[in-house]
């Protein structure tokens, strides 16, 4: 520390004084002050670490940006003359070491910039062609290819948003605002578990938000009526028809129309294996019908998709002249499993064996719940109590 004369009053005064203790003349605002004439005091600006080679960059945007720190992954190309080829941009952030992080995952494991900024419209013709056309292995009807740009259609609301900046909550307000059935929504709620499956495999997202999304309205196929003897004959007289096999194997096992995705069928033991939604109905074993028997040789669960084989109901049953019931209400395709309830019903198949092959809860009946048992032979002696 040393002393200066202040150019005001010309007493001594410290060369760290801010101010002159005599006269108050400032002396040292020179590092704080904007602008000459005294304005607001000027914050020092921070000095951020340095960046290693190779690491890349953080710039901060000019303007009024909500998110003005850029992260550059690291220039790898160069032009003729030596300029660098500019790169897209990791992410834009809200401050310095968020950048600093999203580079740093980023250094990790380099994905692809450009298709992280690609839109849901895009990804989804990306998955249509990788899945309905480009796959060898499965030949998909035109129906469901039908079921799948249907889907895409009720998701209008995000056909230009970019794939990797979706939240749950997008998702979820495309399900919550469609006015469309339940059946509908599961079609939609099946193409966003697609679209992710494809973008996690393709490094497009690294979250898969699909398996999130809830459907928030009650099922309306719970509720149904099952086929009349004159529609079941009419059924039987067609079954070498397109989609009736199946038709009947629904009606004939109880299962829900999404279990056909996973039934397993053993052709040894001549029995299926599946069930979904609920505990008691997941993993039951139920005997195959001795009338169904070449229908569940032939059908096969890999090929079979949900939202294909409803339009498929829906359409043969019309070629039919069944497809509505007796109340003038459409069949759904729900209806096989009342029909089975009916049969079951109908040709006196015991109350714990109905309980079973169809995967009901037995609820508060402790007696039935815990000791209530049955083996196949019994379940197989029970089911063929039904005559075709």
């Amino acid at each position: 520390m040393s002393l200066t004369t202040c150019p005001e009053c010309g007493h001594s005064v410290s060369s760290i004084a801010i101010s002159c203790p005599h006269c108050g003349y400032p002396m040292n605002m020179t590092p704080y002050c904007k602008t000459a004439n005294m304005g607001q005091i000027k914050k020092p600006r921070k000095k951020h670490k340095k960046l290693p080679n190779g690491f890349g960059s953080i710039k901060k945007l000019s303007g009024n940006r909500c998110r003005p720190y850029a992260a550059y992954p690291p220039v790898v190309e160069f032009r003729s003359n030596g300029s660098p080829v500019t790169v897209p941009a990791v992410g834009y952030f809200e401050d310095w070491y968020t950048a600093f992080d999203a580079l740093r995952e980023y250094n990790k494991a380099p994905y692809d910039l450009s298709s992280r900024n690609i839109t849901f419209k895009e990804v989804y013709q990306n998955y249509f062609t990788e899945k309905y056309e480009r796959n060898k292995k499965r030949t998909f009807s035109k129906s469901s290819k039908d079921s799948a740009n249907a889907a895409f259609k009720n998701c209008y609301a995000l056909h230009d948003r970019k794939f990797n900046e979706l939240k749950k909550s997008d998702l979820q307000s495309v399900i919550d605002a469609c006015p469309l059935k339940h059946a509908s929504l599961e079609l939609i709620v099946s193409l966003f578990k697609g679209m992710y499956r494809y973008a996690l495999e393709n490094e497009i997202t690294d979250k898969d938000y699909s398996q999130f999304i809830t459907i928030n309205i009650k099922d309306d196929d719970e509720k149904g009526e099952p086929f009349t003897q004159e529609e079941l004959d009419l059924l039987w007289k067609n079954s070498s028809k397109d989609h009736v096999e199946t038709i009947l194997i629904m009606i004939y096992s109880g299962f829900r129309i999404k279990a056909f995705e996973s039934l397993l069928i053993n052709t040894e033991e001549w029995y299926f294996k599946g069930g979904v939604k609920t505990d008691a109905g997941k993993g039951r074993i139920v005997p195959i019908h001795e009338s169904i028997k070449d229908f569940a040789r032939r059908f096969n669960p890999e090929s079979f998709s949900t939202q294909a084989f409803r339009l498929n109901f829906y359409r043969t049953l019309e070629d039919l002249g069944i497809a509505y019931t007796e109340n003038g209400k459409k069949h759904t395709p729900h209806d096989c499993r009342h029909t089975f309830s009916w049969l079951c019903d109908h040709y006196h198949v015991d109350e714990l064996s109905k309980h079973m092959l169809m995967g009901h809860s037995l609820g508060n009946d402790v007696e039935r719940s815990v000791y209530g048992h049955r083996t196949l032979d019994e379940l197989r002696d029970e089911i063929h109590k039904i005559k075709v």
